[in-house]
C-alpha cells in the first residue's frame, strides 16, 4: 500500500499526536539520536505551541488509519531566535546571512518516518509536501553532523549544506532548500 501524504496546517493536527509520539519515538529511539519517551512527549507537548505559529505546515503519511511518518515546518520568526539550536546556525552562517537567508523561511523543524517504512521514498515526499509552497522557494533545516545518513539524505534530496563544523564529529548543519535563492551563495567545504 502507497502511503496517504495529507498536509495539516493548524491545530487539526494535534488529533494525531499519540501516533506522533510513536513514529517520533521509533524514528529517534536508535543511535545517533537516542531519544527515549521523555523527548518524545516534550515533542508532543511542543506542538501545542508549534501549531500556531506562523506558517506552520505539517505533512503526514499514512498506511490506511496508521500514521508511518511526519514532519513539520514554520516561517522563522525575525528577530532570529535564540533558544534550542539555533545560536549554533548563526554562529556558523554569521548574522547577515542569518537574517537574510532563514528569516521569514520555511523552516523544517521534525522529520521522522517509522523504520519499518524506510528505503520507500516516503521522507522524500514528506519533505517535499511541506516545502512545495515555502516563501519564494526559500526553506531550511539544520540536522547533527552525528548522522551521516541524515546529511547524506538532505544532499541527495538536492538540499545544499551551508555551514560546515569542525569535522570530528559535533555540531550541527544548516541545509538550504533545492529552491532557495541563497543555496548557490553556500561555503563549499574545505
Amino acid at each position: 500500500m502507497t502511503p496517504d501524504i495529507r498536509v495539516f496546517r493548524g491545530k487539526d493536527l494535534l488529533e494525531h499526536t499519540e501516533a506522533l509520539r510513536s513514529v517520533y519515538l521509533e524514528g529517534f529511539c536508535a543511535p545517533p539520536w537516542n531519544e527515549d519517551e521523555e523527548q518524545a512527549v516534550e515533542f508532543v507537548g511542543r506542538l501545542v505551541d508549534n501549531v500556531r505559529r506562523p506558517g506552520f505546515t505539517a505533512a503526514l503519511a499514512f498506511a490506511g488509519a496508521d500514521v508511518v511518518g511526519f514532519t513539520t515546518a514554520w516561517t522563522t520568526a525575525a528577530p532570529f531566535p535564540t533558544d534550542r539550536c539555533y545560536p549554533q546556525a548563526a554562529a556558523g552562517l554569521g548574522r547577515e546571512r542569518t537574517v537574510e537567508w532563514l528569516c521569514g523561511a520555511r523552516e523544517i523543524d521534525e522529520l521522522a518516518v517509522r523504520p519499518a517504512a524506510h528505503g520507500a521514498g516516503l521522507a522524500a515526499e514528506l519533505l517535499e509536501a511541506v516545502t512545495k509552497d515555502a516563501p519564494e522557494g526559500r526553506s531550511w533545516l539544520l540536522t547533527s553532523v552525528r548522522s551521516p545518513r541524515a546529511v547524506a539524505f538532505y544532499r541527495r534530496q538536492g538540499w545544499t549544506q551551508a555551514t560546515h563544523p569542525f569535522p570530528e564529529g559535533r555540531g550541527i548543519v544548516v541545509f538550504l532548500g533545492p529552491c532557495h535563492p541563497a543555496r548557490t551563495l553556500a561555503a563549499l567545504p574545505l
